[in-house]
């Protein structure tokens, strides 16, 4: 039988590699893509920001981001939501858009 310090050290270790795979890094490969010619790019100020499939607070988590992390977007704001892309959306309230791009 295994000390319990094992187990719970085994299961900590567990829980941190699960969530670390749920959260996108910060110019890290993504499923939204960036680009430096983008007309509106914006910067995560929330500790971890929700990505939903739709401009509404509980419609369904498809990704996450990181403080700091940066992202194309559109310049649509829908129900305090911007769109990041297809069935992507994000509160706007956490999204700061970057210096010199046009978000709307």
């Amino acid at each position: 039988m295994l000390p319990k310090t094992v187990l719970v050290g085994g299961a900590i270790v567990g829980l941190v590699i699960i969530y670390s795979m749920g959260v996108d890094r910060p110019n890290s490969e993504s499923t939204t893509p960036t680009s430096s010619t983008a007309r509106c790019r914006v910067a995560v100020t929330a500790d971890i920001l929700n990505v939903r499939s739709a401009p509404d607070p509980n419609a369904d988590i498809v990704g996450k981001f990181k403080v700091g992390a940066e992202s194309d977007a559109d310049p649509v704001v829908q129900n305090g939501f911007r769109k990041l892309g297809d069935a992507r959306w994000a509160s706007s309230e956490f999204l700061k858009p970057l210096e010199g791009r046009n978000c709307g």
